[in-house]
């Protein structure tokens, strides 16, 4: 017997879960493992507060859903009680296939293999242990559903998942840029044809979430110290992979030695159910007691990155318009090798380069619809005549090049 829940959430304030199916959910290990899955990755290494996880953003994601849903009865939209069930199940299991770190080590551990498609693996492992209770929430996340507003709450360019984590995110590392008013927002959507739209006096109120979207990214999501953390994250499980398919017997974990000891394809951990386990075992802590076994492994590649990630010695990252010059690049890695005494095929491990962007506003198939007075639906762009909205559609690419501080310096200083 599941009572109603009453959890305090630092954003919202109480959240009432008095679903017993959706309260079994919860307690499901598959669920419970999202405690140690930290939402921010390593932003921590930049915002010491950011140790909130995927278990926090779900339940708030789950609130906000019910809370548009409430607001849409209100306006005399039919929504049963099953389908509701479904929104919110889907919604409280949209992150369920997370590996550690969040993004991170997304395509790391499990090569070409995004989360959604592992949640979405999950929830159908799910729904055979109850039964086929799932089977509505799996069609709604699918947008396999007739009614496809469901899905845009799950997954569009104006969904409760950007809705709670960009106010969760901003609260926790401090950035209040990126609050946004979710409640104001959500009140204001309404439906067309089955399809949400936003009533026009919300233009103002878009604007400032597609501004906190552009200014959390820059802020936090891809601040320049946190892709070097997850570039030295990263470089240190490849190292760890390469030595393990060497043979080289390493110190880990049963679930994170499944993962490097061999490249799967989305076939093999598709259809092998040890491999599904195996995933579900896995979180971020296997990942750290990896880490602090390595930093006394007798390679000095993995012994070297573990040891300066430990203590925050981190790669320096410098972010850009332009690629670093290739006479630069090619300096600094003749010096890493001259100063770790490592061969030129190794030194990949110490330089790491390549590409971001950041896209406030995606135009396309998916994008957000405003309806006026006259209940004429128009795209987002054709109702604003605000600049800002127009300049946020444009994608921002950014190059970075990271490798050890004290290297770069060198190279500076020449």
């Amino acid at each position: 017997m599941y009572p109603t829940k009453i959890i305090n959430d630092p954003i919202y304030g109480f959240i009432k879960i008095n679903n017993p199916f959706i309260l079994k959910l919860i307690d499901h290990p598959y669920f419970q493992r999202l405690k140690r899955i930290k939402q921010l990755g390593l932003a921590e290494f930049v915002y010491p507060g950011a140790h909130h996880t995927r278990f926090h953003h779900a339940l708030g994601a789950m609130h906000l859903m019910d809370q548009a849903l409430n607001n849409l009865q209100a306006k005399g939209y039919p929504i049963s009680d099953e389908e509701r069930e479904a929104a919110e199940i889907a919604i409280l299991l949209h992150d369920i296939g997370h590996g550690p770190f969040s993004h991170v080590l997304e395509y790391t551990l499990l090569e070409n293999v995004h989360h959604e498609a592992i949640s979405q693996l999950l929830m159908a492992t799910l729904n055979k242990h109850f039964d086929g209770k799932l089977d509505l929430a799996i069609q709604m996340f699918s947008d396999k559903y007739h009614r496809p507003f469901f899905h845009q709450l799950i997954s569009s360019q104006l969904d409760v998942d950007r809705l709670d984590y960009l106010s969760r995110d901003s609260f926790y590392t401090g950035v209040r840029e990126g609050f946004i008013g979710s409640e104001r927002l959500l009140s204001m959507l309404d439906l067309v044809n089955e399809r949400l739209v936003l009533e026009e006096k919300g233009i103002y109120s878009i604007e400032n979430f597609l501004m906190a979207r552009r200014l959390m990214y820059w802020q936090v999501y891809l601040h320049k110290t946190a892709i070097a953390a997850e570039s030295m994250l990263i470089q240190i499980l490849r190292r760890a992979k390469y030595l393990i398919n060497s043979g080289v017997q390493l110190d880990c974990s049963t679930p994170l030695f499944t993962f490097l000891s061999k490249i799967y394809t989305w076939e093999e951990f598709s259809t092998r159910e040890s491999l599904l386990v195996a995933f579900t075992d896995l979180d971020d802590h296997d990942v750290w007691a990896a880490i602090k076994s390595w930093k006394s492994a007798e390679d000095i590649i993995l012994k070297n990155l573990c040891q300066q990630f430990l203590t925050r010695k981190l790669f320096t990252c410098k972010l850009g318009s332009q690629p670093i010059p290739r006479t630069k690049k090619l300096e600094i890695e003749q010096m890493i090798q001259k100063t770790l005494g490592i061969s030129a095929d190794e030194v990949g491990y110490f330089v790491v380069d390549g590409s971001t962007s950041n896209a406030a506003y995606i135009q396309g198939d998916n994008t957000i619809k405003m309806v006026d007075k006259q209940g004429q639906v128009v795209e987002l762009l054709e109702a604003s005549d605000l600049p800002t909205i127009q300049a946020l559609s444009k994608i921002v690419k950014k190059y970075y090049f990271c490798c050890p501080k004290s290297v770069y310096l060198q190279g500076e200083l020449r």
